[in-house]
């Protein structure tokens, strides 16, 4: 496996702030936000979003993570009772009326996305839904793009984008990995 470094702990922070103040931009107030995060990296890059849109507005920003797991199309098992039991998510927060923003570190084909969006929504109805995406890299199976995006990196199917986030991998960082070596 050949790696090669995209963006280092300094550029992911510059990233970050900078999709903050899209995020506020975009958005003209934080009243009614709430960032969820997609389990496992999401949650992260959620949750330093929102310190980020804390620092710039001095206002606390809502924040939820999502385990979309038995939400996904393309389950690869299935229990021993038959299909895996749906749970409606639990959210400490009511996403009514609300802009939600979906947030996750690497957009591919889109169904991680699809399925939070299934998970969002059988909890109630949001006014909006955005989606922020560390990188994209593209190879869409369905119609979905990111309204934030911290960098788009064209990659072909023989690569994969590992996001190291220091609160799961002790390290930041984004490489690009060519799986064909």
């Amino acid at each position: 496996m050949n790696e090669r470094e995209l963006l280092d702990e300094k550029a992911i922070d510059r990233t970050i702030k900078r999709m903050a103040h899209e995020i506020i931009e975009r958005n003209k107030t934080i009243e009614n936000l709430v960032l969820v995060g997609i389990k496992t990296r999401g949650e992260f890059l959620a949750n330093r979003l929102g310190k980020k849109i804390s620092e710039i507005e001095d206002n606390e920003v809502i924040i939820e993570a999502l385990d979309i797991t038995l939400y996904r199309d393309d389950l690869s098992y299935l229990s021993q009772t038959g299909d895996p039991q749906v749970v409606k998510p639990m959210f400490k927060h009511n996403l009514e009326g609300k802009t939600v923003v979906i947030v996750d570190d690497v957009l591919y084909t889109g169904r991680t996305v699809r399925a939070a969006l299934d998970a969002i929504l059988e909890t109630g109805r949001p006014s909006y839904i955005q989606l922020a995406i560390l990188v994209d890299r593209g190879h869409r199976e369905l119609p979905i793009r990111a309204d934030f995006v911290g960098k788009n990196v064209p990659t072909s199917k023989n690569e994969q984008i590992k996001v190291r986030l220091s609160e799961v991998d002790n390290k930041d960082q984004v490489v690009i990995v060519n799986m064909a070596n």
